[in-house]
């Protein structure tokens, strides 16, 4: 894991699409599901992504862990001495899947010192991928398109702000912090998208309350934090937690 962070993300976009590509083969099958123990869903296409993306980043290189969501998880004590890591989500928005509403995503991150430094969201079913890494920037790509450099905006105080929010999470707890910022209008998304509508300007603000894991926001928050103008956006998120888990945030603060 020495390359460049120009090269390092055009590899890990690589490793997007193939996980991707996988995820699409189950696309309009009729895909078994199965409950974790949380009661979220699980299917094929989340197994095989999963596949796709850890033997890659594995035969990339072996000496960096990776922990992804449909994987075995380390204690703590095991991960507490990590400085450097890969957190994956091989299928985020596994309910707008089997909705076929195409609002799903690949995410993977690399963590250094609980920041994510590299970062690849891909909306298989969208083709539409992005990436960010520090000192880089971030970017979006449409297709086959060229990569394009996005940014942030900062809205001055007292400003209606465009609100992105979960298309599958609704809670009293938004509902009452919407009640406390001037908001122009509300829009919604599946998956780790509502963190790069921010981070390219199409909305101000994700507020999210209730419980995520971290792979579910490493990727997404990675494009948020480096689609600054003048440098690095302040995220609330930090990673390597003993439970793993965020209780709530607000993006674009």
């Amino acid at each position: 894991m020495t390359a460049p962070a120009a090269e390092a993300l055009e590899r890990l976009d690589g490793i997007a699409r193939t996980a991707g590509a996988a995820i699409l083969a189950h696309y309009h099958d009729g895909v078994a599901v199965e409950l974790k123990g949380d009661r979220s869903p699980l299917t094929a296409a989340d197994r095989a992504a999963h596949h796709a993306i850890v033997d890659a980043l594995r035969a990339w290189d072996g000496d960096v862990p990776v922990v992804s969501e449909e994987g075995d998880l380390p204690p703590y004590a095991a991960r507490a001495g990590w400085t450097r890591f890969w957190l994956v989500d091989p299928l985020d928005g596994t309910k707008e899947f089997l909705q076929h509403n195409g609002e799903f995503t690949v995410n993977i991150a690399l963590i250094e010192a609980g920041e994510p430094v590299l970062g690849v969201v891909y909306a298989p079913a969208l083709d539409l991928l992005y990436h960010a890494g520090k000192g880089s920037g971030a970017w979006k790509q449409e297709g086959q398109g060229p990569p394009v450099r996005i940014h942030s905006a900062r809205k001055p105080a007292g400003t209606p702000l465009v609100v992105a929010e979960s298309r599958s999470h609704p809670s009293p707890e938004l509902e009452a912090f919407l009640r406390t910022v001037p908001v122009a209008r509300r829009v919604q998304a599946g998956s780790s998208l509502k963190f790069c509508w921010v981070a390219e300007g199409r909305a101000d603000l994700y507020p999210r309350f209730g419980p995520t894991m971290e792979w579910d926001t490493a990727a997404g928050d990675c494009i948020y934090r480096h689609s600054g103008r003048d440098g690095e956006r302040r995220s609330p998120l930090r990673y390597n937690t003993p439970t793993l888990r965020h209780n709530h945030f607000v993006i674009g603060e």
